[in-house]
């Protein structure tokens, strides 16, 4: 039977979940995702877990923090000059910020602190350094 390698193109269905049983991801009820392992596009416990997969098989699989959202990092909270922010948007702790990167890649992050001339936001991922929960089928490998 086939199983999936790096460097393979496969298609799956899965849900993700917190410990609790809290459910952050699925995708149910929409297209599978579809992705070659070894790029690099998706978390790298979730890769893992389809390694040695076969089409038509299912598995859970508990990925750790480092290896799903990664560790919580420091220096990606930052303090910026209100000033830099557009006048027009609305800031409030707990709202989400889209902006660009130097490197043009498009970014969010939760503002944490809000003062008349800072604004705090913190552009970790919501669940980094959390432990989750994949289910996973794996429809077919391409």
């Amino acid at each position: 039977m086939v199983q999936a390698k790096h460097g393979d193109t496969v298609k799956v269905h899965y849900t993700g979940k917190l410990e609790d049983g809290t459910v952050f991801d699925s995708s149910e009820n929409r297209e599978p995702l579809e992705f070659t392992i070894g790029e690099g596009r998706i978390i790298p416990g979730f890769e893992r877990a389809l390694v040695g997969m076969s089409p038509g098989e299912s598995k859970a699989e508990k990925v750790l923090a480092d290896q799903a959202f990664g560790p919580y990092r420091e220096e990606l909270v930052l303090e910026v000059d209100r000033q830099r922010i557009p006048a027009d948007v609305k800031l409030e702790v707990g709202k989400r910020l889209k902006f660009r990167l130097a490197n043009d890649q498009a970014t969010q992050a939760l503002v944490t602190d809000v003062s008349e001339s800072k604004v705090t936001v913190d552009a970790n991922h919501p669940l980094a350094r959390t432990d989750v929960i994949f289910n996973i089928q794996l429809l077919e490998i391409t």
